[in-house]
């Protein structure tokens, strides 16, 4: 009897040091595990913060780039806008500079030619700048210029003619083939052209009264005309072959 006590005793004994034992064993893996979740949590909270300091560029140094991209883009751009300002101003101030060029050049010209026709006077510059745009015929050996007072005859050939009602003057050439021209001054850069033929008709030609009437006609229908400015070498040239009378 006593010997089967000490036994299951014993054996008692027995599994309660292997419990321990068990129970000792699982307490330094749970402590093992434990700590090895420990270390491996800190390890990933080193490596992210060691991601985020030296790894791939962060938020905010991803936003930097973009804004200094997107400044040197609107820098190029300002330059580029800057570049065209400045060629388009060159562009303008050229054309500026040429117009007043121009417009320098054309008032030297009038200058000039006003220079070379103030040599001579009023009338005979009227006087050439009408044959140049009227007379018949501009190849002429001499310019004739024949004052002609109100009142006297149109046709001076016969004494049935109307007379003139204000001053004219006729121009013409020495041949009969060159031409006239018969006219009245307004003064205001008109005249009054007279349509009187180079040649008259002889009363034993004609009718009685016919001249009368004819130059009654020639009065009454005058033709306004304005006059030309002419060119001034043609100018010169008329006024050098001009007889006055």
């Amino acid at each position: 009897m006593k010997k089967r006590t000490k036994r299951v005793y014993f054996h008692a004994a027995i599994f309660m040091l292997v419990g321990t034992l068990v129970g000792c064993a699982g307490n330094k893996d749970e402590k093992s595990i434990e700590e090895t979740t420990s270390e491996m949590n800190i390890n990933s909270s080193v490596k992210e913060a060691t991601g985020k300091t030296d790894g791939s560029p962060s938020k905010k140094e991803a936003a930097s780039k973009t804004d200094e991209s997107s400044s040197s883009s609107e820098s190029k751009q300002s330059d580029k806008a800057d570049k065209d300002d400045v060629s388009s101003e060159k562009a303008v101030d050229e054309n500026s500079d040429s117009i007043s060029s121009g417009n320098s050049n054309s008032k030297v010209s009038q200058k000039e030619d006003q220079k070379i026709l103030s040599d001579y006077t009023s009338k005979q510059i009227e006087y050439a700048r009408i044959w140049l745009q009227l007379g018949p015929n501009q190849e002429i050996e001499e310019l004739n210029v024949r004052h002609i007072s109100a009142g006297e005859l149109v046709n001076i050939y016969d004494d049935t003619s109307a007379s003139y009602p204000k001053d004219v003057v006729t121009l013409e050439g020495s041949r009969s083939v060159d031409g006239s021209v018969t006219y009245s001054s307004n003064g205001n850069g008109t005249i009054n052209v007279y349509d009187v033929p180079s040649h008259w008709p002889s009363s034993a030609q004609v009718d009685k009264g016919f001249m009368k009437n004819y130059t009654e006609d020639i009065i009454q229908n005058t033709k306004l005309v304005h006059v030309d400015l002419g060119e001034d070498k043609k100018i010169i040239e008329l006024i050098n072959i001009m007889k006055i009378h």
